[in-house]
């Protein structure tokens, strides 16, 4: 039987390659966007936004209306947010965690009595490598992902008795419209931060504008829906991301943060 997935985020970036590559497999894949246009997508682009639970609650019920059920579930979508902590509006704080946290919190809470009532079911958790360290001006998003992803191991460990799965993926910096889309903190003409922000911004972007083909996590994505127990944790980056992480578990914390701040030009 073709399984049934629900991505949300499918209109660009990874989301779109991944519902594009798994469609191509076989699978019933049902996209999400905050605002579908007609498309020649090879699957059904329903409205989701994350900070709309009525919204995610029709857009699940409609798969499961049409399908009779959910074997897999994508978290993609999610915002970017970068600029000193100090200049960065705290209500655009809290925007982004409900959107990269609370939001999938959501989604996650909408598909669960499905996935219980048919006793199987695999959510994928999309986060971040930044997700694994504190990096300057992108506190905020590394925060939010890093809170996905702990959360990710506890529904896991609940969940785990009902047959369900549930498991992330890490990426580093991949071609999307993350930096177009992201919110950024104004690089104000007085601000203390103005210099050092502005290369780290050019920085951060450039990274984005050269980084891998997103069809690298959807070739992952789909190893993953095919593994019959998936591990808790995935990083996909290049071999310098990938390496951070096991640098920030070896290193004394200020020599990390020595290299991180170099890396950074700070």
């Amino acid at each position: 039987m073709d399984k049934v997935v629900l991505i949300t985020g499918a209109s660009t970036g990874i989301g779109n390659a991944t519902a594009k590559y798994l469609s191509d497999k076989g699978f019933r894949v049902y996209g999400t966007c905050r605002i579908p246009k007609p498309n020649n997508q090879p699957f059904t682009l329903l409205q989701l936004d994350l900070n709309d639970s009525n919204t995610i609650e029709s857009a699940v019920k409609t798969v499961i209306d049409k399908e009779g059920r959910i074997d897999v579930l994508i978290n993609n979508a999610g915002s970017g947010i970068t600029g000193p902590i100090e200049e960065t509006p705290t209500d655009e704080m809290r925007k982004s965690f409900d959107t990269n946290f609370f939001g999938t919190i959501d989604v996650i809470k909408s598909v669960l009595p499905q996935m219980r009532k048919q006793k199987s079911g695999l959510i994928i958790n999309l986060t971040s490598i930044a997700g694994y360290m504190g990096l300057p001006f992108r506190g905020v998003y590394s925060s939010s992902k890093s809170a996905l992803e702990r959360v990710t191991e506890s529904i896991r460990m609940e969940v785990k008795k009902f047959g369900i799965m549930i498991t992330n993926i890490a990426p580093g910096d991949f071609n999307t419209n993350i930096a177009a889309n992201r919110y950024h903190t104004p690089v104000f003409k007085d601000s203390s931060y103005k210099k050092v922000y502005q290369k780290n911004l050019d920085l951060m972007n450039a990274h984005v504008n050269t980084g891998g083909d997103p069809i690298k996590i959807a070739k992952k994505i789909h190893k993953i829906i095919n593994k019959k127990n998936p591990k808790i944790h995935y990083k996909v980056g290049s071999f310098v991301e990938e390496l951070s992480i096991v640098l920030k578990q070896v290193l004394p914390n200020k020599l990390y943060e020595y290299m991180i701040m170099k890396y950074y030009k700070m």
